[in-house]
């Protein structure tokens, strides 16, 4: 631990769940903690009570006198006025993941502190973590996934038994206050808009993703397909020897992974691969066998390979991994219709790897867009259509680039003034009316659900509980 947190005046900004985990290690580490939140509610003062912590309830933007620290949850933008004045004062910002950096203690078998091999990347974040998670448990080692799935990262790091090595899973808010974070080794999987209302520009929230790079010890990993994360570990300031490690679904070349005749292998850490690659699995041990999840299972491979796992241990983690709910999962197959949930597609980006995963598709999108643009998704779709479903506040959007782009595809709008079970119901008959034998109707809907729904999981699951009964 390099910070002494005995007496010092630590601010966490927020009262969710990372505010409340924060302030609770904090005062048991014996700082002076005040939480700050702008909501002042009943259930806000019950938390504050429970912690036994000073609180500024209903004033989000006043620094308290005399911070010494700040500890913020994700979502806090740095444009906060709390922030804003934290900077003019010399007041250091954390988040919760520079929080858990700074209290990781050593492991008893090596002296140094359980490395963390990490991830980011606008899709595909949560997939890849938990399959290098089950790529570590195979490999016989305690591990979790943590960070933003699983296990919270400062219960992993404070935990009586300790781990031997972490997959962590980053976002770029949680990158962007995390200044002494240096991985083991880490990937940006993806680079394409998001978030870009919090960190104000694409420039900015790439560079946030890319901070994970720095200071990596063993391998910087990066998409093959996506230029802009190999320009990130370009720019990186890294630990002398570590390397630059490519994935891709053609054949690699030197110090990549890719595929080979329907293999997975790894001509990164083979024995001399200049001239040899290493076996490390199949297709068929990914589920499902999409596209963008084969480019996981490789990335989490190459993780684990920089960690020192053997190829046996990559296959056997791969084929244990069961992915979660919502992420491209086959619903049933109805009069020779496939039914399809990707609720977690809530980007473009996530919807057109989705899209590209199957032909034709009858596609069900719209919701809050959230600032996108879907021009550049429906070109790479239109091929694909066989009919668009639009749903949701933003769905005019979608409309609009279909009519751009792919005009004699047919638009039905479903739902309109409707909400949860009522409204999925009449989407899914519609959109199985336009379906064919051998079609694909694809929930990928490229956009958020609270319009409409509490939550990306409670849309698909209704979406799942309609095909059920269109089946009946």
């Amino acid at each position: 631990m390099t910070v002494e947190f005995k007496g010092l005046r630590v601010v966490v900004a927020g009262l969710g769940l990372s505010g409340v985990s924060a302030a609770r290690v904090l005062r048991e580490l014996g700082a002076e903690v005040t939480v700050v939140d702008g909501g002042d509610s009943p259930a806000l003062r019950s938390r504050v009570a429970e912690l036994g912590v000073a609180a500024q309830l209903g004033d989000g933007e006043t620094l308290p006198e005399g911070t010494e620290l700040i500890v913020t949850s994700p979502g806090w933008p740095p444009t906060s006025p709390l922030f804003l004045a934290a900077e003019a004062a010399g007041v250091p910002i954390w988040g919760d993941v520079e929080l858990a950096w700074q209290l990781r203690k050593p492991l008893a078998a090596t002296g140094e502190p359980a490395p963390w091999l990490a991830v980011t990347g606008t899709n595909g974040k949560t997939t890849t973590v938990q399959m290098l998670a089950s790529i570590l448990t195979a490999a016989g080692k305690r591990t979790a996934a943590v960070g933003n799935v699983g296990v919270s990262v400062l219960d992993a790091v404070l935990a009586e038994e300790p781990y031997d090595v972490l997959a962590v899973e980053l976002s770029s808010y949680q990158l962007h206050w995390a200044p002494s974070l240096r991985p083991h080794s880490a990937v940006v999987l993806n680079l394409a808009p998001d978030h870009l209302d919090w960190h104000g520009s694409m420039e900015a929230y790439a560079a946030d993703k890319g901070r994970i790079y720095q200071g990596n010890q063993v391998a910087c990993v990066y998409n093959l397909a996506d230029p802009a994360t190999e320009a990130l570990v370009m720019e990186a300031d890294v630990e002398e020897g570590c390397r630059a490690i490519g994935f891709g679904l053609g054949a690699p070349a030197p110090s990549n992974l890719g595929v080979v005749d329907g293999l997975l292998v790894d001509r990164a850490f083979a024995p001399d691969r200049q001239k040899n690659a290493a076996e490390i699995g199949a297709v068929e041990d990914v589920k499902p066998a999409a596209p963008h999840n084969i480019t996981n299972a490789l990335a989490a491979a190459a993780l684990a390979r920089a960690y020192g796992v053997d190829t046996k241990a990559v296959r056997d983690g791969l084929r244990a991994f069961t992915p979660d709910a919502h992420r491209i999962a086959q619903v049933a197959v109805v009069e020779g219709v496939t039914y399809v949930d990707d609720s977690k597609a809530t980007n473009t980006h996530a919807a057109a790897a989705s899209l590209a995963a199957y032909d034709p598709v009858v596609w069900i999108a719209g919701g809050l867009a959230k600032g996108a643009t879907f021009d550049e998704l429906v070109v790479g779709a239109a091929p694909r259509l066989r009919a668009a479903v639009l749903i949701g506040a933003d769905r005019g959007l979608i409309r609009e680039a279909l009519a751009r782009h792919a005009p004699d595809v047919p638009v039905i709008e479903a739902a309109t003034g409707q909400t949860g079970a009522e409204a999925m119901a009449e989407i899914v008959r519609i959109a199985a009316a336009q379906a064919q034998p051998g079609d694909t109707v694809l929930l990928a809907p490229a956009c958020a659900s609270m319009d409409m729904f509490t939550n990306y999981g409670e849309r698909g699951d209704l979406f799942a509980a309609s095909v059920a009964a269109l089946g009946e």
